[in-house]
């Protein structure tokens, strides 16, 4: 006899399956997931009889790509965040190149560069919300939440290849510093200051940085773009006040380091939600204690969690249960303990008894 529970997919439709049932001689529980739609269910008291005994019990749980409110609003309002912030840090990144260029400063062009690759995360991170609004398909079941996360990864290698040059730059710099205009350099690096707070300003008032990775990783960008203008500055005031051109390429030097460390973090951030890795914000050993502590369940085996994209994340675990009978009382109670403790918002779950476990285990 197989006691299974599964998440089911339905893509905008409306169901009612009122006083129907089937019986094919095993017991299912099916937790449905709802992809991109908003709808209601009616899955009460229904028998489908084929001649066979099946019977269907179906919990319901919204997952990935359900349509709730605050979760648009929530996406709406990082969406003028970014764009907000993309326009100030790509008016900035040009007047730094053009300074750096006028001025002869490398401080300047690094953190033109800098603010070139955030321009480009901040631009791959609107394109990637753009994605993930279009709705699941049968070919992309988890619709297209990873988009930010490759457009993550790509940012973060840029990062790598723009802080090298600007190493290369300096290494170079640092036998022969050449003169640099210390006073336009400062003004300018000043001006950058400001756009880059306002940049940050800006993701802070219009999205959602405490909660969504995606804009959080924006925002520490922006802040680096505001350390590396600090850096400038810096720069600019010994330059002026002591005539060491010197400083040009250890600041430059300082601001890739930087550059580096948020390239790796970013890179070693995606990696891990694309090899399947289980979330760091979720203790995998307290999920399964949790589960084990519902009255019934007597094991939690094959549990896996794992993260779509920026606060999106996925569970699936097979429950061993004493009694059949109360597969749908478990299954109930795991769906909320889930969303409700570890706010995870799509869980795919089998409950089975010990004879299907035994099963499994000769396989």
């Amino acid at each position: 006899m197989s006691n299974r529970t599964h998440d089911h997919n339905h893509a905008g439709r409306n169901h009612n399956h009122d006083n129907h049932s089937h019986d094919h001689g095993h017991n299912q529980n099916h937790d449905h997931n709802h992809y991109d739609h908003e709808h209601e269910h009616n899955h009460d008291n229904h028998p489908h009889d084929h001649g066979h005994g099946h019977h269907h019990d179906h919990g319901h749980h919204h997952g990935i790509g359900g349509r709730h409110h605050h979760f648009d609003g929530n996406r709406d309002g990082n969406k003028k965040g970014l764009t907000i912030a993309l326009i100030i840090t790509a008016g900035i990144m040009v007047l730094e190149f053009v300074g750096g260029l006028v001025t002869n400063s490398l401080a300047l062009l690094s953190d033109s560069g800098h603010m070139l690759s955030d321009a480009s995360a901040l631009a791959l991170s609107l394109v990637a919300f753009w994605f993930a609004a279009r709705p699941a398909s049968p070919n992309k079941t988890y619709g297209f939440y990873r988009f930010e996360i490759l457009a993550a990864l790509f940012n973060g290698v840029t990062l790598f290849v723009i802080a090298g040059f600007i190493m290369w730059e300096a290494y170079e710099r640092f036998s022969a510093p050449p003169e640099v205009s210390s006073l336009s350099m400062l003004l300018i690096a000043s001006v950058g200051l400001v756009a880059n707070l306002l940049s940050a300003l800006a993701l802070m008032r219009k999205g959602d940085v405490k909660n969504n990775l995606n804009l959080r990783s924006a925002y520490l960008h922006v802040l680096g773009d505001a350390l590396g203008s600090v850096g400038a500055i810096v720069a600019g005031i010994v330059m002026l006040a002591f005539g060491w051109y010197v400083a040009d390429p250890i600041i430059s030097v300082l601001v890739s380091l930087l550059i580096l460390r948020s390239a790796w973090s970013v890179i070693k951030h995606t990696v891990h939600i694309l090899m399947e890795g289980t979330p760091a914000t979720i203790d995998q050993g307290a999920v399964k204690s949790a589960l084990t502590g519902i009255p019934g369940v007597l094991d939690v085996h094959d549990l896996h969690i794992w993260t779509i994209t920026s606060g999106m994340d996925s569970l699936s675990c097979h429950l061993l249960v004493e009694d059949a009978s109360d597969q749908q009382s478990i299954l109930q109670q795991a769906i909320q303990t889930i969303e409700e403790k570890f706010k995870i918002q799509h869980a795919t779950i089998q409950i089975e008894t010990s004879e299907i476990r035994h099963m499994e285990l000769k396989v």
